[in-house]
């Protein structure tokens, strides 16, 4: 079972940068399905960033181009930089594992098995 410790996040003006780390531990998740995702108030749990075992990444729509998901296997660490942030960025973010998923389940939080405790980040 894998540990997962998120931390960065913050408060920052809309159109400004947050990096975000997930560290993990109890097992080395070189070969996992990784992700990030968001959790606004009153909404559901949304999949924004993934990288798959071969190091394949996914973003959903609302967040192209603006961030990108990377990992560090020696350090065991996940990250997610966010670039051109905007007020409806804001939310708790996860970062979540799974030995392995269907690419096309990707982005869907049920299908992820080991979560962190989020980290708040706060767009104004």
């Amino acid at each position: 079972h894998v540990q997962l410790v998120e931390s960065g996040g913050g408060s920052v003006q809309a159109g400004g940068s947050l990096k975000l780390s997930c560290v993990a531990s109890g097992n080395n998740i070189r070969t996992y399905f990784v992700g990030w995702f968001r959790q606004a108030p009153g909404k559901e749990r949304e999949g924004i960033a993934i990288m798959d075992s071969i190091g394949s990444e996914t973003y959903a729509d609302s967040v192209k181009g603006r961030v990108t998901i990377s990992k560090d296997n020696a350090k065991n660490t996940l990250y997610l930089q966010m670039d051109n942030l905007k007020p409806e960025d804001s939310g708790t973010y996860y970062c979540a594992t799974v030995k392995s998923v269907p690419r096309v389940h990707g982005l869907i939080a049920d299908a992820y098995n080991s979560w962190g405790r989020g980290t708040q980040v706060t767009v104004s």
